[in-house]
């Protein structure tokens, strides 16, 4: 399947729960525009226009959801292993110039969250790190320049 997108049994999760909550939230928003509606005049209607984009978000991103559901891939993390650098592997790097070490969990891109410290494999770090294993070295372009990381070692930890 070249379509497919690779996800984690816990991210395919969230998402779900996440769609069922926004398809939940429907008919409070559709009440919420029903109610500023008749409040009267709809130009200078505050409550109209922020339950409006209110909705239209929520639709927006339960299409979103919806269309992402049928092309993932859902991989149980607790089942991959290797040497090499690969959706659901934790890679501890250091930057070869200051010599700060980071640890990177490679996901998909609907489920990464660089403030956990897990990137999206299709992320320029990411991508530099597939096929990787420890000893290697990868320089790559960041937002702040380009920085080059030695592999120290690739783990499969599995579900956390």
């Amino acid at each position: 399947m070249s379509n497919s997108i690779p996800i984690s049994i816990q991210g395919y999760k969230k998402l779900e729960e996440e769609l069922a909550r926004l398809k939940e939230e429907r008919p409070a928003i559709i009440l919420a525009i029903k109610e500023a509606r008749e409040e009267g005049d709809l130009r200078e209607n505050a409550g109209y226009e922020a339950a409006r984009e209110r909705q239209g978000m929520a639709e927006a991103r339960i299409k979103y959801i919806e269309s992402r559901l049928a092309h993932f891939q859902v991989l149980d993390l607790d089942k991959l292993s290797g040497d090499k650098a690969a959706f659901g592997a934790t890679v501890e790097v250091e930057d070869v110039d200051s010599g700060e070490t980071r640890r990177f969990t490679i996901l998909g891109p609907d489920e990464a969250d660089p403030a956990t410290g897990s990137i999206s494999f299709l992320s320029p770090v990411g991508q530099a790190l597939l096929g990787r294993e420890a000893g290697d070295e990868v320089t790559v372009a960041i937002p702040r320049g380009r920085v080059t990381y030695e592999i120290l070692g690739v783990t499969f930890d599995g579900a956390k």
